[in-house]
């Protein structure tokens, strides 16, 4: 029998990732999941332009630098925003 994960088990599992300094390298996004990440990066960080979010595939430590500056916050949180973003797929959180 498969244990039941609820949700803040699953946060608390990648806000473990990120506390443990793991890197983007073990993070990957695709083109599909970009396309309604980005939606949710936008609508918190409303002052970002699409040219500043542009994303490839395999280019996950690229935006994780860029992301760096354009917000002001140190990888730790922007790994852990991407993080959550990535399994909140359905939901608006970020």
């Amino acid at each position: 029998m498969t244990p039941k994960i609820n949700k803040t088990t699953i946060d608390l599992i990648f806000y473990i990732f990120v506390q443990n300094n793991l890197t983007m390298a073990e993070i990957s996004i695709s083109n599909k999941d970009w396309e309604r990440i980005e939606i949710k990066v936008k609508r918190k960080y409303n002052h970002l332009t699409d040219e500043q979010l542009k994303y490839t595939e395999g280019g996950e430590e690229e935006l994780i630098n860029r992301l760096m500056g354009l917000i002001n916050r140190d990888r730790k949180y922007v790994v852990f925003t991407l993080t959550k973003a990535l399994v909140n797929m359905d939901t608006n959180r970020l």
